[in-house]
């Protein structure tokens, strides 16, 4: 909306309002715009998730610090979406596919995470919505973006897996892109859902690799530059620089109440939406590989929720004393934002590492 208003005022008023054609100067606006939205909308909605009750519950098996989490207010991840999306609407070019898909698949995530905490919170159903019944919808949306992005796929490297470091070794997925994708979106959506445990110990990991994801889709947009860096030239695909900002934005903003000792939870609306938004973002600009790289927490804790339940079952013995990971930590005495602020600086050295490859082949 506002691309279209500068660019009206650049003709018609000053020749200085192109300036906000340039995509870095929209993505900062982008990210600028969420935090603020994030600051104004954040207190009032908190006000209103305490006013219906809609708290946190918590489990009696876990760390006992965690018993007086109860009833801090969730469902703040409707802050985050708020925040990005309306950033996004407001600094995006429209006739850009790629925000669209993004867009569209991180509301849905987010409409799916809403219904399985409106659930538990609201209709108090401990279980939420089934396991079947969120699986399903979440493949639907999955495959729905997987599908789309294969038969407006342009050149075969858009399809294509690149493998970091390596300069010339790409692998044709075919139509096992489809399944791929859909892996992609839908494990990184759950990952991240897993992650959410402790305070700002998921959300500030999301801002971090959003940022990366940012850089990748600005030299992928621009064809100097993936030239250069021998990466797969994706055209238009920079403009998810504006969504990967207002990411960063709403996040920090976000982080603002939820850092340690939070005052509201993101819930599933939340991790859910950031989780599927990263996934697909990485799949648009090639470069799934180093999501799993750069999202190394996301996937180390999904691990450890998977050798936990594998060996309880096979062994009837627990390798950690509690998953997913963080947990562990807190049960084997580290204090809550000791876990935090360290699984925060290995994200940061993840991150780092996935930048790298960019210029290591």
């Amino acid at each position: 909306m506002l691309l279209y208003l500068t660019e009206w005022l650049q003709h018609n008023v000053h020749s200085g309002f192109g300036a906000f054609q340039s995509l870095t100067l929209r993505g900062i606006a982008s990210a600028l715009t969420a935090l603020f939205i994030s600051f104004i909308v954040g207190p009032a909605m908190i006000r209103g998730l305490s006013r219906y009750n809609i708290g946190q519950s918590v489990r009696h098996d876990g760390p006992e610090t965690h018993l007086s989490k109860a009833g801090t207010p969730t469902m703040g991840g409707a802050l985050i979406l708020v925040a990005i999306l309306a950033s996004t609407l407001l600094w995006s070019d429209y006739s850009n596919r790629y925000m669209w898909v993004v867009v569209i698949v991180t509301t849905l995530f987010g409409t799916i995470g809403w219904v399985d905490d409106y659930k538990k919170l609201v209709l108090r159903n401990a279980k939420g919505l089934s396991a079947g019944a969120k699986y399903f919808w979440q493949s639907l949306v999955a495959l729905g973006a997987a599908l789309y992005l294969f038969y407006v796929a342009g050149t075969p490297d858009e399809t294509a897996l690149l493998v970091p470091v390596f300069k010339n070794i790409t692998i044709d997925l075919g139509w096992f892109f489809i399944p791929f994708v859909y892996c992609v979106i839908v494990g990184t959506s759950n990952s991240v859902n897993l992650a959410d445990g402790l305070d700002g110990l998921a959300i500030l990991p999301c801002v971090l690799v959003a940022g990366g994801l940012a850089v990748f889709a600005y030299a992928a947009g621009n064809v100097n530059f993936s030239s250069y860096l021998n990466i797969p030239y994706v055209a238009s695909v920079g403009e998810l620089i504006i969504f990967c900002s207002a990411l960063m934005g709403a996040g920090l903003g976000f982080l603002w109440f939820n850092a340690y000792p939070a005052q509201v939870f993101m819930g599933d609306i939340g991790a859910l939406a950031l989780g599927a938004a990263l996934g697909v973002i990485a799949v648009m600009v090639r470069q799934e590989l180093v999501l799993f790289i750069m999202g190394g927490i996301f996937v180390v804790e999904t691990i450890s929720v998977i050798l936990q339940v594998g060996s309880y079952k096979l062994t009837g013995r627990r390798i950690f004393h509690m998953a997913p990971l963080h947990h562990h930590y807190e049960l084997k005495g580290w204090p809550e934002p000791r876990v935090i602020v360290r699984f925060w600086i290995i994200t940061v050295i993840l991150v780092l590492i996935g930048l790298g490859t960019l210029k290591i082949r």
